[in-house]
């Protein structure tokens, strides 16, 4: 779609329900050609302190005095006008963030979907009655935070907006969003869309810019009562301790180093498209895609024939030709990947996706690949590498398992494959990650589950009831009448 036809203005922001130029701007690039496609704006602290003072107003007006009903009211209003502009939205994800159109089309058809849940959940936060002393009645409030900062990264921007803006919102929370420079267009429709539904001004505002500008300035600011962060643990690290300075309680979703364990009894006609898939989603650009494949050795062999078979058939290409696998986001995260796929030299190369040859010469391609036979402690089995590559791992009993599963840094999902129950409940209790599959992955994406890791993974949850959980604080009220 091109940048001139659409219902607003990329290089603007959006503040107070104001769209504004900014005095700078970036330039956006395409991932799938490597061309730039126009400009975005490029916010700062002064935006950030506008945003956030238009959010503050937002609380002392309609918005603060707004019923919850009606708070979901109007996320159901954005929750429709999205699947009304589903395919536009699909477009410009996929011309964004690189990703095959059919997967920027589920993102945008879960946006909705995250609308839909919060708008029906937001009047259902119901507090508590406390037995007490006799004379007291203590009962307890959920209420929001206040201002909420929210920093998204590059990858699933309608996703993760849905997830953390959508929950804020229906608890009562004004937002001031931060889009990854790489990636702000949906969060910009985004906006526009809930202007249009009748979100009071100052409720959300959409603030694009650099990290270490826009981010920072978000991150440090004493008006922000909460923030939420996706992104690498290196930027969370830093986002944590700039909030810890004002005493602000951070959700943080990282890294991942996901396995599936898969036993010799796994349903294995079931258990291969989720090992693959998994793996190679958004070009591996996702923290929770499955980049460990632990396989007892009685399998092995076969697992990785099998995988291999898949892996040979994957076609990389540009996010307009719907392939299974498109370009990496930047330049950048293409060097980075080749960097990590240069520590491969002494492993086994199963097999190798394909780049189309009509791919164009400029995009960020990465040919998708699988690497069998790799140690526990091999460099490409504990970092994550944020790209198309798995590694397979042999394994000998359940406890050996276990170990291997749990011996990285992270800890944000992993699935188990097996046909025995009891085994299958007893690894979802040991191995240690937020979420855990048993024969599956991912389970459809889940808006209610609730979604977040320990360990370098991060901490707190999003997603679900416990999202709303999150973006409010608890309030206990003790009255004393005799």
């Amino acid at each position: 779609m091109p940048l001139d036809r659409l219902w607003f203005d990329p290089a603007q922001m959006f503040i107070g329900g104001r769209w504004i130029a900014a005095a700078a701007t970036l330039p956006l690039e395409d991932p799938s050609t490597g061309l730039g496609i126009g400009t975005i704006a490029r916010g700062g602290r002064d935006e950030i302190d506008a945003a956030v003072a238009a959010a503050e107003g937002a609380l002392l007006g309609d918005w603060g005095r707004m019923s919850a009903a009606e708070r979901g009211r109007i996320l159901a209003r954005i929750g429709q006008l999205v699947l009304a502009r589903v395919d536009d939205l699909a477009v410009l994800e996929a011309t964004d963030v690189g990703k095959p159109l059919k997967q920027a089309r589920a993102d945008a058809l879960a946006l909705a979907r995250y609308m839909e849940f919060y708008a029906g959940a937001a009047d259902k936060v119901m507090g508590e009655t406390i037995p007490y002393l006799d004379g007291y009645t203590v009962y307890t409030l959920r209420e929001p935070h206040g201002v909420t900062g929210h920093i998204i990264p590059w990858n699933y921007p309608m996703q993760i907006i849905g997830r953390s803006v959508g929950a804020a919102l229906a608890m009562g929370n004004a937002c001031v969003l931060k889009p990854a420079e790489e990636a702000c267009l949906t969060a910009l429709a985004f906006a526009r869309l809930a202007e249009e539904a009748g979100l009071p001004a100052g409720a959300l505002n959409v603030v694009p810019g650099l990290g270490e500008e826009a981010g920072a300035a978000l991150s440090a600011h004493p008006g922000v009562r909460h923030l939420s962060f996706t992104g690498s643990v290196a930027v969370g690290q830093l986002v944590q301790e700039a909030a810890a300075r004002n005493v602000v309680p951070v959700t943080l979703e990282l890294g991942g180093k996901s396995p599936q364990v898969v036993f010799a009894d796994a349903d294995l006609d079931k258990a291969l498209p989720f090992l693959v898939n998994a793996g190679i989603q958004n070009a591996g650009q996702t923290c929770s895609a499955s980049s460990r494949i632990l396989v007892e050795r009685a399998r092995y062999a076969e697992v990785v024939e099998r995988m291999a078979a898949r892996y040979a058939a994957l076609r990389v290409g540009p996010a307009m030709a719907d392939l299974d696998v498109g370009p990496l986001i930047s330049a950048r995260q293409k060097e980075i990947v080749e960097g990590f796929l240069a520590l491969s030299s002494d492993l086994t190369v199963a097999a190798r996706g394909r780049i189309v040859e009509d791919a164009p010469a400029g995009g960020h391609y990465v040919a998708p690949i699988l690497l069998a036979d790799v140690r526990p402690d091999h460099r490409l089995a504990q970092d994550e590498i944020f790209g198309p590559a798995q590694v397979v791992i042999p394994f000998e009993g359940e406890e050996e398992a276990v170990a291997i599963a749990n011996g990285t840094g992270y800890g944000l999902v992993a699935s188990c494959w097996s046909e025995n129950g009891g085994r299958a409940m007893r690894m979802a209790r040991r191995l240690r990650a937020g979420q855990v599959f048993l024969n599956n992955y991912g389970a459809g994406g889940g808006v209610e589950l609730p979604f977040g890791g320990i360990g370098k993974s991060g901490h707190g949850r999003e997603k679900g009831f416990e999202a709303l959980y999150g973006f409010s604080t608890l309030k206990t009220v003790a009255a004393h009448h005799g």
